[in-house]
């Protein structure tokens, strides 16, 4: 197993735990981090505060592996984000929506770039429609 992941379950480790401080420290501080959500964030700071955001609206939030690649200084973890929504949660509009209480499970995948033992660059993939969409906050479609 190489830095890249080792970098990458810490991470995740962090993540579940909700670890603000061990997570930080699994980014540079020039970090960059590509959402579909929220577009390209900027530093550890800023990376660090996204996660922090789905904790509060997910505060059991956890991931679940499906499986986990490393190519030279490249981690990708394919898998699941599972969680349930008992916070507010925040829009990318600045808008915060209540609590819906309903579970969701969402498929991820994350592919992250590591340089000396830290991640320089993560790409987070998930499908925002599956995750409203569970949240029951998409319209109905009328069925004609």
């Amino acid at each position: 197993m190489g830095q890249a992941r080792d970098v990458m379950d810490r991470l995740t480790t962090a993540m579940s735990a909700k670890d603000k401080e061990t997570l930080a420290g699994c980014y540079t501080e020039d970090a960059v981090a590509f959402t579909p959500d929220e577009g390209e964030l900027t530093g550890r700071e800023g990376i660090t505060n996204y996660f922090v955001h789905f904790w509060e609206a997910l505060p059991d939030v956890t991931y679940e592996y499906a499986d986990k690649h490393e190519a030279g200084n490249v981690a990708i973890d394919e898998g699941f984000v599972t969680g349930t929504n008992t916070g507010p949660l925040s829009l990318p509009s600045g808008q915060t929506l209540p609590a819906t209480g309903k579970h969701v499970r969402v498929r991820s995948c994350d592919i992250a770039r590591v340089e000396g033992g830290l991640i320089t660059s993560h790409h987070f993939y998930f499908d925002q429609m599956d995750f409203l969409g569970q949240l029951g906050l998409l319209p109905e479609l009328s069925k004609h």
